[in-house]
């Protein structure tokens, strides 16, 4: 019930964090600001510049009516002659100034002060900004006096404006500039979404949309994703993904069958426990049997019966498959190898040859009952290796087992003339259901082999380039505290 009430919970917890706004939703939202933020900064040199050229057109219409003034005889001017010359300038007054003298070459409504001068010859870019929204931003009519370079042998040229008509002019412009800004800014904004959703967005749903789905049946293969043709992040981010989510997969159906296989092995090992302490009984009865048969096998049966009761107990304690630490010390390799040959049931008359090349007197410094466990599983693989081929001459079909020590390391070798090892069977040699080199194996045996070996600090390893499969197994000696030794010796 407590699982049952946590779930509901869970899913409106995720609602909770679903995005209110999608990445489609986002990416407009941030587009708009940037491409605004971007015509700002076109907008405010573009009125600046507007102005200045306003203001450049009106100097360069008084330079050409200075001209025409200029040309007049005696420098005499009729007054319609001037107010026609400074309507079609937009000027109230024209002056010029030669050396020491200005001239003042027409005027019409002239006012008695000027609000604002601007000397052409003289413009900054940020002093131009400024200058242009303060006329944006004012009202009325005020008047402008605006200087500049002359033709000729003259200093410069002045002109007073009104204002009013710069202002309109401008605000003109601004509005014209604000349409055409408000197109290129759809027009760039639709672009750039539609560029962003189909190259970003939509794969990026894709990926979502399948992380989703996965997480809601992470058991099925058809929930993987599956990779596109890109050769950008996103396409190394889908390959990726795809690769996990199938190592995931198989890594959650090899959990499923190991959770099956573990219930099994438990309620196996909890029967098969009473059945061998059954076992264990009668075989204690059979020890007092004089026949000299039964006195030899049946010391052997008692030791295998313990050792099968003693690792069903472990199981059992630890509700896992987990080794016991090795209790290791001084053994002599030869009887484990006579136990190993004769549980595996290979007689000295039967189809397979046993072959054994161990140094006299080889010594292990190793649990027993693990190494006894080790090579049976080896010999066990090399029996089935064998067993898959044709019947033959026995002396074709051999097991050897051979021992040797190097320095402080101890070697054994397991090999055996069957067929090999495949190379599907070679990448996962040593993995539990996945080593497995003939069909319906579960490759526990070497599994199993090679966490003892480990255990013991040593390693185990398939020789290339032998006949048949060879298993290499290297233990090293435990390092010596001569201290303790040394105490030991002077207890004893």
């Amino acid at each position: 019930m407590q699982a049952a009430d946590q779930k509901p919970e869970t899913h409106a917890w995720r609602r909770g964090l679903e995005p209110k706004i999608g990445l489609s939703g986002k990416l407009l939202l941030l587009t708009i600001p940037l491409i605004l933020i971007a015509e700002i900064l076109i907008y405010v040199p573009s009125i600046a510049n507007f102005r200045l050229n306003r203001l450049n057109d009106r100097l360069a219409a008084a330079n050409t009516a200075a001209l025409v003034l200029d040309a007049s005889p005696s420098g005499m001017v009729p007054d319609t002659l001037a107010r026609q010359v400074l309507d079609s300038i937009d000027a109230r007054a024209v002056a010029i100034k030669m050396g020491q003298q200005r001239r003042l070459l027409a005027s019409s409504n002239l006012p008695t002060t000027v609000d604002h001068v601007v000397d052409m010859r003289h413009v900054t870019p940020w002093g131009a900004i400024i200058d242009a929204f303060v006329v944006m931003l004012e009202s009325g009519n005020q008047t402008i006096r605006v200087m500049g370079p002359a033709e000729g042998n003259a200093q410069f040229i002045e002109v007073v404006i009104d204002e009013a008509p710069l202002r309109v002019a401008m605000y003109r412009f601004s509005s014209n500039l604000l349409l055409v800004s408000l197109t290129i800014t759809s027009l760039t904004t639709a672009l750039i979404y539609l560029a962003l959703h189909f190259l970003f967005v939509r794969p990026m749903r894709r990926l979502t949309a399948n992380m989703v789905n996965f997480r809601r049946d992470p058991e099925s293969p058809a929930s993987i994703v599956i990779p596109g043709p890109r050769g950008d992040e996103i396409g190394l981010a889908e390959r990726e993904l795809s690769d996990m989510q199938r190592d995931l997969v198989s890594m959650l159906h090899q959990k499923s069958r190991l959770a099956a296989l573990g219930l099994a092995v438990s309620k196996i090992n909890h029967d098969l426990r009473n059945l061998l302490a059954s076992s264990q009984l009668l075989s204690d009865q059979l020890s007092s049997v004089p026949d000299p048969r039964v006195q030899r096998f049946a010391p052997k049966l008692v030791r295998s019966l313990e050792r099968a009761i003693a690792f069903c107990q472990s199981t059992l304690s630890y509700g896992r498959a987990q080794e016991a630490a090795p209790d290791r010390r001084m053994i002599l390799i030869e009887p484990v190898v006579n136990e190993v040959r004769e549980t595996a049931g290979l007689a000295a008359d039967g189809n397979v040859t046993w072959v054994t090349a161990i140094e006299r007197g080889l010594t292990m410094d190793a649990d027993p009952d693990q190494l006894f466990r080790v090579l049976l599983n080896l010999v066990r693989n090399a029996a089935q290796a064998l067993e898959s081929q044709p019947r033959g001459d026995a002396s074709l079909q051999q097991i050897r087992i051979i021992g040797r020590r190097e320095g402080s390391v101890t070697i054994l070798e397991v090999s055996d003339t069957g067929p090999g090892v495949p190379q599907k069977a070679r990448d996962h040699l040593f993995e539990a259901f996945h080593g497995s080199a003939r069909a319906g194996g579960s490759g526990l045996g070497l599994a199993i082999a090679a966490e003892l070996v480990r255990a013991h600090g040593g390693e185990i390893n398939l020789v290339e380039g032998t006949l048949g499969a060879t298993f290499r197994i290297s233990i090293p000696d435990r390092p010596v505290d001569l201290h303790s030794l040394r105490n030991e010796r002077a207890r004893a």
